[in-house]
């Protein structure tokens, strides 16, 4: 009798941790992350942060799936979607998010961020991110941001040198479809050209537009380099991205989940930064290795004086957010 209760009781013990374990994997829910460049890049990074602490914090109940390469769609597009809560996170360029928000478009001011070092603690700083984060939530619905990002300074790229601002004029290049954009590369004396990221390649390659701009890795990952085989570094603008939640998902999480999601977003703003940085060097000795031309020498005077007289003008007009920002930023040494 005894050895036939220890029997059943085994077996409920089984039958036990099988409903334990099944209630686990129940609660495990799985959530769709998306960006438009490859997992090779900083924003894979930023992803791999994203998951690997969210998972952490929240016991492996929540999971997160990437979809890098614009597999769920263009940036513009894909936040569109976060906004009707069809996908639940997504990475953007803060280009981009001024299509939504266009005070979002003072992270991409010419010459605001001084050196690689001034943008690793900017985009680090906690009062930048909650001043971005009040942005959005004042000017967008449907969506919100949770920590900023960077993949580096942007530089042109194109079959040609660009040394200094008189190589430009009169060329067409692809820009982000931004107010600031719009306004700095025809001070410049270029001519501009919008279309989507994925559309520039073959743009380069058939000459409608004769230069590119956008970070090293980027360019890399990308193989911009076989159709616009010399890099001119002229770190003109940052390239920053913002991480956004839509609410649809954010409402639904208790507020324990909330936070989890947000130490994860906070992980990512303190450390992506200077992990995107390092791969953009490694990026550039890659490149050099493989025969691409390197502009390292570029007299950045021209364009910085033609720039720094729009950096308090843009930012005042763009709006009260904006010029905080700018204000943030500005102060960090």
């Amino acid at each position: 009798m005894k050895s036939l209760n220890r029997f059943f009781g085994a077996i409920v013990a089984l039958a036990a941790l099988a409903l334990a374990t099944n209630a686990t994997a129940q609660e495990a829910k799985h959530y769709r992350f998306a960006y438009d460049q490859p997992k090779i890049t900083g924003y894979g990074i930023l992803g791999d942060i994203f998951a690997e602490k969210l998972k952490a914090l929240s016991k492996g109940t929540m999971l997160i799936d990437q979809y890098p390469g614009a597999q769920l769609g263009q940036e513009p597009q894909v936040l569109q979607l976060v906004k009707s809560g069809d996908i639940d996170f997504c990475i953007s360029s803060s280009a981009n998010a001024a299509t939504l928000s266009p005070q979002a478009g003072v992270m991409s001011l010419h010459f605001l961020f001084r050196s690689e070092g001034h943008l690793i603690k900017s985009i680090a700083d906690p009062k930048v991110s909650e001043a971005v984060k009040a942005m959005i939530a004042d000017t967008v619905q449907g969506a919100r941001v949770i920590a900023l990002a960077t993949l580096g300074l942007r530089n042109m790229y194109s079959k040609r040198e660009i040394r200094k601002i008189e190589d430009i004029k009169g060329l067409k290049v692809r820009v982000q479809a931004t107010p600031t954009e719009d306004t700095m590369f025809p001070a410049y004396g270029a001519q501009i050209v919008h279309m989507p990221f994925g559309s520039v390649y073959t743009s380069l390659q058939t000459g409608v537009v004769d230069v590119a701009e956008n970070g090293v890795n980027v360019y890399l990952a990308n193989k911009h380099y076989e159709v616009a085989p010399v890099l001119s570094m002229t770190e003109h603008e940052a390239n920053n991205s913002l991480v956004w939640v839509s609410d649809k998902l954010w409402n639904s999480l208790n507020p324990e989940q909330q936070g989890w999601v947000q130490a994860a977003a906070d992980e990512v703003n303190k450390n992506q930064p200077a992990k995107a940085i390092e791969l953009e060097h490694q990026s550039q000795d890659k490149l050099k290795a493989i025969g691409v031309k390197v502009v390292t020498d570029v007299d950045k005077s021209g364009f910085t004086a033609v720039a720094d007289p729009y950096l308090d003008k843009l930012a005042k007009e763009l709006g009260p957010h904006a010029d905080k920002v700018k204000t943030l930023i500005r102060a960090i040494n």
